[in-house]
């Protein structure tokens, strides 16, 4: 599986989602749809942009109870999207369950990966508000361990921790990477962060893109620019 950038298409509506893709002229980039546009949607704007011929990462970063995570993700699992994922603090039982509920009869499935610890979460976040002392890169290690050991095909991570996941848990253990933004961009409300290029280094597999394209004066420009930086 090479690597790709995925556009972090976070609009408050499928018009101006749909609207952005139109400047790609036949392009067709592997596309994010989180929370935002999701929720402003619904199941819909998958099925739009999966006809259209983008792949699809489905950022809905489900955190329950076992049961209702299995039960969440068999609905997902009918969209068809390409790549979605939960967070890995929700433990190895809720991970099994939801692998369980995203595989259809047929044993297909999309790739499902885990949210270790968000981009916007800093060392001093973990220690005072989340109350973990352990430090930043031994938990995203041992989440990342659980997901593995739970069957999830990799985890959502900072670059800055890529690399360390791929000699813990392999190198076909996926890691993809927010926070990526320009060397001349602003990090906005990220705090790990890093370039394509160095991205790229770390070892990531994927990278997910938002602001740096999306609120570009030419965002097919700044998306090539991702592919050259990141891909080569």
């Amino acid at each position: 599986m090479g690597k790709d950038v995925i556009i972090a298409c976070d609009f408050a509506d499928g018009k101006t989602a749909l609207d952005f893709l139109d400047r790609f002229e036949g392009k067709k980039p592997f596309v994010k749809i989180g929370m935002e546009l999701y929720y402003s949607e619904g199941p819909k704007i998958v099925e739009k942009i999966k006809n259209r011929g983008h792949k699809i990462f489905l950022d809905l970063k489900l955190h329950d109870i076992p049961n209702t995570v299995k039960k969440a993700m068999a609905v997902l699992s009918r969209l068809d999207a390409d790549m979605t994922n939960l967070h890995a603090a929700g433990g190895s039982a809720m991970m099994k369950a939801a692998l369980e509920g995203l595989t259809r009869p047929d044993g297909s499935r999309p790739i499902l990966i885990a949210v270790t610890q968000l981009t916007s979460t800093d060392a001093g976040t973990l220690k005072n508000e989340l109350l973990i002392d352990t430090p930043m890169a031994e938990t995203v290690m041992k989440y990342a361990g659980n997901a593995m050991r739970s069957g999830l095909d990799g985890v959502v991570c900072s670059p800055l921790e890529a690399k360390k996941v791929h000699e813990n848990c392999g190198e076909k253990f996926l890691t993809v990477t927010p926070g990526v933004r320009f060397a001349d961009g602003d990090t906005g409300d990220q705090k790990r962060v890093m370039t394509p290029a160095q991205a790229r280094l770390e070892g990531s597999d994927y990278i997910v893109v938002g602001r740096p394209v999306t609120a570009a004066s030419d965002p097919v420009a700044a998306y090539e620019r991702c592919l050259k930086e990141f891909v080569g």
